[in-house]
């Protein structure tokens, strides 16, 4: 999530590829709970999917239509509207949908860099950064050109979760020259073994051009955990 919206992209290409052909492979009840490794490979990709949704604020009525449009485009079923009458009306409801989702983060962004500020410890940055230690670390903070191990959790201003090493089980290394501006700044303020809250304004992290889970202009919520600095 802290690298190049180019792997992204790439990567969502081949995840397309690999749904249809998993979707076809492997079955399962919706109401099951996933058991095989497959299932729940499936279930996680349901998950991913499920945040590139997120701007429209499906409703579960909503939500039927677009899993039975899913169902049937996957297994050939012929489709009950021409994908082609619709495309204009699909546009119309996302741009409709997202400018209402980003009105809402923006409304939630305000109000937690309001409440951030207040907080005991917090330190706001000339760039807009404002950082919240959450541990003390020990020994000595890394520079621009080092590289750092860290666990982390992304969130947006509403608490949607975005990503996390955490759930992952597995720590990030990142050249701090190499990450997002945020990153980068923030990371130099704290000392291995140190936990830290960063609010991240827009231009500090992805800007218009985020990836997909992420909003144009999102403020941007990490809890980082600094584990090693390499040199």
């Amino acid at each position: 999530m802290i690298f190049s919206n180019y792997e992204v992209g790439k990567y969502m290409k081949n995840l397309i590829a690999f749904i249809v052909v998993t979707m076809l492979a492997v079955s399962a009840s919706a109401e099951d709970t996933p058991k095989t490794e497959d299932q729940k490979t499936l279930y996680a990709i349901g998950l991913l999917l499920a945040r590139q949704f997120s701007t429209f604020s499906l409703t579960p009525a909503e939500l039927e239509f677009v899993q039975r449009g899913i169902t049937d485009g996957v297994i050939g079923k012929t489709p009950a509207v021409k994908l082609e009458d619709y495309a204009p009306k699909m546009r119309e409801m996302a741009n409709s949908r997202r400018n209402a989702y980003e009105k809402k983060l923006a409304t939630a962004s305000k109000e937690l860099v309001e409440n951030a500020v207040k907080e005991k410890g917090a330190v706001k940055t000339k760039s807009g950064l404002i950082y919240l230690p959450l541990r003390e670390g020990k020994g000595t903070a890394p520079a621009v050109n080092d590289t750092v191990k860290v666990n982390y959790r992304g969130t947006l201003a509403d608490g949607t979760e975005f990503d996390s090493s955490y759930k992952r089980g597995q720590p990030t290394e990142v050249p701090l020259n190499g990450a997002i501006k945020c990153w980068a700044e923030g990371l130099q303020m704290l000392k291995p073994g140190g936990k830290a809250r960063l609010i991240c304004p827009a231009d500090r992290a992805y800007g218009e051009l985020g990836p997909r889970m992420i909003p144009p202009n999102a403020t941007l919520i990490f809890e980082l955990e600094l584990l090693e600095v390499k040199k």
